[in-house]
């Protein structure tokens, strides 16, 4: 992991296009600023966790039947004229 030490008011800069920006530091609190394009998913770290976390337990109990519930009607009749 790159540990960086950072004043309120500078940055990070994550390849061409994320910047992160110390705002304050306050009562053991830092709050920042991300200014990232709009379609990247940006989460807090436990939040990001408990997603993830959801996702593999609820992948344990899918069926490839499930999946196909989950396709559109036209997908399906083409997969049933493959079959």
């Amino acid at each position: 992991m790159l540990v960086l030490t950072r004043k309120a008011g500078e940055g990070i800069v994550i390849g061409d296009n994320i910047t992160i920006k110390i705002i304050e530091v306050k009562g053991g609190g830092i709050r920042i600023g991300i200014d990232a394009p709009k379609d990247q998913k940006i989460y807090r770290q436990e939040v990001y966790e408990r997603i993830s976390a959801e996702n593999r337990e609820a992948a344990l109990h899918w069926q490839l039947d499930d999946l196909d519930s989950l396709m559109p009607a036209q997908h399906k009749d083409n997969k049933d004229k493959k079959k």
